[in-house]
């Protein structure tokens, strides 16, 4: 997909996908280039939900990679992505994350764009009385903000800069876009997002996300109160080019502790309780049994299902140490008011306090300081053997390999 790295002072390890070296989270020059080939490059990145920017003048503020960009809904309903990103002299157009306008003016100088992001005025051009202005030939829109390819997949909204990127159910892959459009399977309101800052490289939570079968080992929540544990059945989808996957697990399945009993973990015992049972109450919405899936996709998205709390996930690389996590839950149009007071509750399950997801962040930070004085070490991906593919076992990497083999795709490795 790209040349090999010509200035790459460091191998991948021989062993390939089942070595992921430690250098890769720490190394400024191959930060700057996953800018480049990935976020800039062929690839979708996630924006947001079509329901963050229902009416006609609604914009919303994003990022792909460390750029900066604009969604706007404009006055006839269409959807634009562009570079947030003046043309005179670089600075951010929109200052605030969410905004209704019929154009948008720079506060630098006032310079003034329409909502697909074109150049449509120039304060004091022709100057004053005669005198000042820009000459008669000038091209102020030479350097004007960069316009995206826009995919709005079932309200799912996605952009990119290259006109190399696939469509986005091929980019998905069918068997990974056929369970987005599970979830997303009627129109969908916002029920409220927040955002958290990890301590680590963005690479550290998409595999964190892809790592199937540490939910039942390091949240307690989860397997104290029966949410998942991999004696329920369930299984692993891997899509796409291997950066794409679904994990998922069905209700009530399996013998209570039967794992556990075999393995004395220490997270079964029993003795707690919750004064307000109630966050646990679900019903089967989508009529299959999954009481659980999770769906990500390369580069930053994760769309997940957790009993009926829905919500969607975006992975911001902030520097090479340092990433913003956006969480933005949600429920469906039709929703009552029963339904919506559950998935509130629920979501209370994940999130930077959550019962269930506080304890990611954590893991993915001290990982990262794991791994200061062995840039030249690699962690061992052999869970489930060493192929990419769909299997019906949660016991497994296959998920994690493929987003490594995405990665050296697109970086050239």
């Amino acid at each position: 997909m790209n040349a090999p790295l010509a200035s790459a002072t460091r191998a991948w390890p021989a062993e390939g996908l089942t070595r992921v070296p430690y250098w890769i989270y720490q190394d400024p020059d191959i930060y700057a280039l996953e800018q480049e080939r990935i976020f800039r490059g062929a690839t979708w990145t996630f924006l947001g939900l079509a329901a963050e920017i229902p009416n006609a003048g609604d914009w919303k503020t994003t990022f792909v990679g460390e750029m900066p960009v604009v969604v706007a809904r404009d006055a006839s309903g269409t959807l634009h992505a562009f570079e947030n990103r003046c043309a005179h002299r670089g600075a951010l157009l929109c200052l605030k994350r969410h905004g209704n306008s019929k154009e948008i003016a720079c506060i630098y100088h006032n310079w003034t764009y329409d909502l697909a992001g074109n150049l449509t005025a120039v304060a004091f051009r022709r100057g004053i009385r005669g005198k000042g202005g820009m000459p008669p030939d000038a091209q102020p829109e030479s350097q004007a903000p960069r316009q995206l390819r826009l995919a709005d997949y079932h309200g799912l909204l996605f952009g990119t800069l290259s006109e190399r990127t696939p469509p986005i159910e091929d980019y998905l892959g069918s068997e990974i876009a056929v369970r987005a459009r599970r979830v997303m399977k009627e129109p969908v309101k916002v029920l409220g997002s927040y955002s958290q800052l990890l301590p680590n490289n963005w690479k550290l939570y998409l595999d964190n996300v892809k790592d199937t079968y540490h939910a039942s080992l390091l949240h307690l929540f989860f397997t104290t109160f029966r949410i998942n544990r991999l004696s329920q059945d369930g299984g692993v989808i891997v899509g796409g080019d291997g950066g794409h996957h679904v994990s998922y697990t069905l209700r009530n399945t399996g013998t209570r502790g039967e794992e556990y009993e075999m393995d004395r973990m220490r997270s079964a015992q029993d003795g707690f309780r919750l004064e307000v049972p109630d966050v646990l109450d679900s019903v089967d919405e989508f009529g299959d049994g999954i009481t659980i899936q999770i769906l990500a996709s390369f580069p930053g998205f994760v769309l997940h299902q957790i009993m009926n709390s829905l919500a969607v996930r975006q992975v911001i690389p902030k520097g090479v140490g340092r990433t913003e996590l956006v969480w933005t839950c949600f429920g469906f149009a039709g929703d009552d008011e029963a339904m919506t007071a559950r998935r509130l509750r629920q979501a209370n399950l994940v999130g930077p306090a959550g019962f269930i997801s506080m304890e990611d962040g954590a893991a993915t930070g001290f990982v990262q300081r794991g791994v200061a004085g062995a840039p030249d070490r690699a962690s061992v991906v052999e869970m489930g053997g060493r192929a990419v593919g769909s299997d019906p076992s949660r016991v497994n990497e296959t998920s994690v390999r493929g987003l490594w083999q995405a990665y050296r795709n697109y970086m050239g490795f």
